[in-house]
């Protein structure tokens, strides 16, 4: 500007200096952390009503735990990890808040559509195209914050993302404890949809970010397309054993995370607790320990980079090696104890802490203009392998269990899969011992341009 332009602004105007305007940005980048954050939450409170509900739908659509388990699991699963693959990719070449209000419409539509359901069939089709919407959320809304936030705060920024779903799941029990009794569950879906619309509306007024790669380089960066995506991934699967072991390490966890979905019916027909009580009460648990599990995760993990030469699985390691011992004894202990209900809130407690430190292990091991497809293919390993498999595989057991009148058939169930799921440890182990090695490596081939 000219000496009489500067002339003409007041010593004390409106006008802010470099430091404030960083502090504006980084406001706008927290505001937009918690407002994706609470449609993680509906994201989860809507994928877990079914479970939380599963003592009021299933006597009133008198479905078998094989039909149980196929709605909450494969027929919802398949479509969400598959569709998610697919929107992953579409998130790293399209405007992403206007991909993420398409998804949130449409899941929300079918949810309330779905409180319509006259029986298995009729609650089965809205089941699968819901998960094709809420595939698009978590690949999308993790590529945008990678780009808001530097990589030494991810594991905060992914705890804090996926207090999505400890808080989900507590409110959607919260939801069947206290609504279900006194307006049915058939309003609690039809009121959970008609949120979701609102909530997509305010998603699109909400702009793109600009991509920290094309930002970073000085070059004009090539269109991607589906198979140059592919081909990277593919490539950087082979490039990356500590990322393939993370991945290996979250499908384990996801073993009795999917069994889980029987918990409700478990608290009832085995530890003999009323449901709507039970409901309210594990409801406040997932909420209480979640919240604790994620904060703890995202900034433990963090300083456990900073601070020690493994990767942040190994905190993982740590956590899971005081938990998974509480989590066997948990069912087998007196429901009246206070144990028991120590219990309930370590395991909502891991739940919680797993998030932080693996997401962003992933988005660190792989190149920044793939991030979306990468997460997206790690969800639909952990819902295609570990929740199907756990929720699926749990339905037909425990049908199998009963017809050959086993005693207590959720119980043993939920005990087969706490162990599958007890293999993440060395899985983990690994990964955080390749970590440092592996992004080392990434770099340098980035520089080289392998991943260009």
């Amino acid at each position: 500007m000219s000496d009489n332009n500067n002339n003409n602004v007041a010593p004390n105007d409106n006008v802010k200096s470099p430091d404030e305007k960083s502090a504006a940005i980084n406001r706008r980048n927290y505001v937009l952390l918690c407002f994706l954050t609470i449609l993680n939450v509906m994201n989860f409170v809507d994928r877990q009503l079914l479970a939380s509900f599963a003592n009021f739908i299933v006597p009133d659509l008198e479905l078998s735990n094989t039909e149980f388990g196929l709605l909450t699991g494969l027929v919802f699963i398949a479509f969400y990890a598959v569709m998610g693959l697919f929107m992953g990719a579409l998130a790293d070449m399209v405007h992403r808040p206007r991909l993420i209000a398409f998804g949130l419409a449409l899941w929300s539509i079918l949810t309330a559509a779905s409180g319509a359901a006259k029986g298995f069939v009729s609650l089965a089709i809205p089941r699968m195209f819901i998960g094709v919407g809420e595939s698009v959320l978590t690949p999308t809304s993790m590529s945008i914050l990678a780009d808001r936030f530097p990589a030494s705060k991810l594991g905060f920024v992914s705890g804090f993302y996926y207090l999505g779903v400890p808080v989900g799941v507590g409110v959607s029990l919260l939801v069947a404890g206290y609504l279900g009794p006194a307006i049915g569950w058939r309003n609690c879906f039809y009121a959970l949809g008609a949120i979701g619309i609102v909530l997509a509306i305010i998603m699109l007024f909400v702009k793109e970010t600009p991509r920290k790669h094309q930002l970073e380089s000085g070059d004009e960066q090539p269109k991607q397309n589906f198979r140059s995506i592919a081909k990277q991934l593919y490539a950087i699967l082979k490039f990356s054993p500590a990322l393939a072991l993370t991945m290996a390490g979250g499908i384990a966890t996801h073993f009795i995370l999917g069994a889980a979905a029987f918990e409700q019916l478990w608290f009832v027909a085995e530890r003999g607790f009323d449901r709507a009580y039970i409901a309210q009460a594990t409801g406040w648990y997932a909420v209480a320990g979640g919240i604790l599990g994620n904060l703890f995760g995202g900034l433990g993990s963090d300083w456990w980079q900073r601070n020690r030469s493994s990767g942040r699985p190994m905190f993982l390691v740590v956590i899971l090696i005081v938990l998974v011992p509480i989590g066997f004894a948990y069912r087998v202990v007196d429901p009246n104890s206070g144990f028991f209900w120590f219990a309930i809130f370590c395991a909502y407690f891991q739940l919680g802490s797993f998030y932080g430190p693996t997401f962003s292990t992933v988005q660190e091991l792989v190149p920044p203009q793939i991030r979306s497809t990468v997460v997206a293919f790690y969800l639909l390993a952990l819902n295609l392998i570990g929740l199907a498999i756990g929720i699926t595989a749990s339905g037909f057991f425990i049908d199998y269990l009963i017809a050959n009148d086993v005693e207590e058939p959720y119980t043993i169930c939920l005990l087969v899969f706490s162990g599958f799921s007890a293999t993440a440890l060395p899985l983990f182990y690994f990964a955080a011992r390749r970590f440092h090695k592996d992004r080392d490596r990434l770099y340098a081939a980035m520089e080289a341009g392998q991943f260009g």
